[in-house]
């Protein structure tokens, strides 16, 4: 009963920095990936932002344990 309370209200909780960037990384991916088709720059643009997040996500990590 109480893991399906924690399940229901888990949206509710307050996303930590880690899972904030980590969804910022997989979105500029997923939309560089979508450009490749069509416009090569823009998709290597894409892929720089996302890139440019790893050592930020990296310093989380290690921070966390």
């Amino acid at each position: 009963m109480a893991s399906t309370f924690v399940a229901m209200f888990s949206f509710f909780r307050k996303k930590s920095e880690l899972e904030r960037i980590t969804e910022q990384y997989q979105a500029l991916l997923e939309e560089s990936f979508k450009l490749s088709t069509s416009d090569r720059k823009a998709s290597d643009l894409k892929r720089a932002e996302a890139e440019a997040l790893v050592p930020r996500i990296d310093e989380l990590k290690n921070a966390q344990g």
